[in-house]
């Protein structure tokens, strides 16, 4: 009895030893699985399994790693970011077949990258990625903080590739390591349509440039492409041992310029063929452009302007060339320059200057926008020259219209008086009207309506023929008074009164009968209406 109590108790007590140990075990397995399933995703392979370039099977970061990088094809997606991290990739994967592996390990940076490439036979290829940085590390990423990073990362993509600007990263050895998708279309339009790996340098930094530094010290190069140079602006960066190119489209900027260039150079050539001096000064009073004929009308040495002389330094020039009219004093010429410089900047601006070898010059100065001034230098002494003589030939025309014994008056076909002298208004009065229809009202009230007046009034309204025509009219103070009528060019009329012979004095004979005048117009008359 007490035997089977004794083996009865031992079996319970076993029991409840293994019933123990069983809880145990299990507690261990519940609370360790969680952390080894996600160990075990964290620590999991990068690898790729590929047959003849295509993408057989991949490890779950794998696919991840895929997903996020850009391209048409896996291994084309792959092998470019592959070889922007491993330059030799791509030279040294078509000797795979004799190695069966290659390893290759990333130069610099914090983190390099790791690459096991295996041939496995029948055109399949295993590449195997590893951080070393990262193994046996167990560290538990935080998924809020990675999407964030994520989708910043996304943005800053985005930006780039659809930014029209070239971007590039390139090494010490001028190897393109990373590009945006501009760069990348770029070069494979440039390889019709093929993807080449490494990237070509399609701007080579080292090249002088083409143009000078471009504003903010850029450096401006061109690319041929499709017959058509295409010009950027290259800003480069030095950022941990590698050089950061962005180059700016600059092809509006060079057209631009190109434009600025030819309207210069034409303005350039006109100004040249001007005969007219040009001199404009910035809002500094700095001269900044001349044109030849400037030197040839002031003599002034052609290296003097060349060195941008101020307004008060080229006018002083000029006083000591005796090319400005000569002054009493400087201080009254000073001043005479200070009202010209003010007059000029202000507005539009005339001055003549007799120069004391002759010479007449016409000088104009101009405003221009931003405070400039121009002044243009014009050599007027022979139009002076013409202008004195015509003045001459008219006071002489009009002398001899005065001496004139005969009243003479031109009309135009309008009926305006052109001219007349002075024997005319000592006959008609000295309020002489502007109009023949006024001179006709003189003429009747002077004199009344005469049958010659009559006469004289049709023959003004009728067409004039060829040959003159004469009359004889009462005159104002009585008497009789011939007249004549003769067309000139431009439908113009001219109008003569031939006044009556004064008495001869006395013991003077009177001429012979083959020397009287014609009573119908006296010689005076008739010179003035046969010429």
């Amino acid at each position: 009895m007490v035997a089977q109590f004794l083996i009865a108790f031992a079996a319970a007590g076993l029991a409840v030893l293994l019933a123990l140990a069983w809880l145990r075990l299990a507690d261990r397995g519940l609370a360790g699985a969680p952390v080894a399933r996600g160990l075990e995703r964290a620590l999991e392979p990068i690898a790729f399994l590929f047959r003849d370039g295509t993408l057989v099977d991949a490890t779950v970061p794998a696919r991840t790693l895929l997903a996020s990088l850009p391209g048409d094809s896996e291994w084309q997606r792959l092998s470019a970011w592959l070889g922007m991290r491993l330059p030799e990739f791509s030279a040294l994967l078509p000797d795979l077949g004799g190695a069966a592996r290659i390893e290759l390990t990333e130069r610099g940076g914090h983190s390099p990258l790791r690459l096991l490439a295996e041939d496995l036979g029948e055109g399949l290829l295993r590449l195997t990625l590893a951080d070393p940085a990262a193994e046996d590390a167990g560290i538990l990423v935080d998924s809020l903080s990675l999407h964030a990073m994520e989708q910043e990362l996304e943005i800053l993509r985005s930006a780039m590739d659809h930014s029209p600007m070239l971007a590039w990263r390139q090494d010490l050895q001028g190897q393109v390591t990373w590009a945006n998708s501009a760069y990348l279309n770029l070069v494979e339009a440039k390889a019709q349509g093929q993807t080449v790996w490494p990237l070509p340098r399609i701007i080579d930094l080292s090249a002088r440039p083409v143009q000078p530094a471009a504003p903010g010290g850029a450096r401006r190069m061109q690319i041929d492409h499709d017959g058509q140079s295409r010009w950027y602006d290259c800003h480069l960066h030095e950022i941990g041992g590698q050089t950061v190119a962005i180059a700016l489209p600059a092809d509006a900027a060079v057209r631009a310029e190109r434009s600025l260039r030819e309207f210069v150079q034409t303005l350039t050539k006109t100004f040249a063929d001007l005969p007219i001096g040009l001199a404009i000064f910035d809002r500094e009073r700095n001269l900044q452009l001349f044109n030849p004929a400037l030197i040839d009308l002031t003599g002034l040495a052609t290296g003097f302007l060349t060195a941008r002389p101020t307004l008060y330094a080229f006018l002083d020039r000029l006083r000591e060339a005796r090319m400005v009219p000569e002054p009493k004093d400087y201080r009254s010429w000073r001043n005479q320059m200070n009202t010209l410089e003010a007059a000029a900047s202000s507005g539009h601006h005339v001055e003549m200057w007799s120069l004391p070898g002759g010479q007449t010059y016409r000088v104009t100065g101009r405003p221009h926008p931003d405070g400039a001034v121009a002044f243009l230098f014009e050599d007027i002494t022979s139009e002076i020259s013409l202008t004195r003589k015509f003045r001459a030939d008219l006071s002489l025309g009009a002398e001899v219209l005065d001496a004139l014994e005969d009243a003479v008056a031109v009309f135009a076909a309008n009926g305006e008086l052109l001219i007349s002298n002075r024997r005319y208004a000592e006959l008609w009065g000295a309020a002489v009207p502007a109009t023949l229809e006024g001179h006709v009202q003189v003429w009747t009230q002077a004199c009344g309506a005469s049958p010659g007046l009559v006469a004289l009034r049709d023959a003004l309204n009728a067409a004039l023929p060829d040959e003159p025509l004469r009359g004889a009219m009462a005159g104002p103070a009585g008497g009789l008074l011939s007249w004549g009528l003769r067309g000139l060019s431009g439908a113009r009329l001219l109008l003569s009164f031939a006044a009556p012979m004064p008495p001869l004095p006395m013991g003077r004979e009177a001429p012979r009968a083959a020397d009287k005048p014609e009573p119908a117009a006296s010689a005076a008359m008739q010179r003035a209406l046969t010429g």
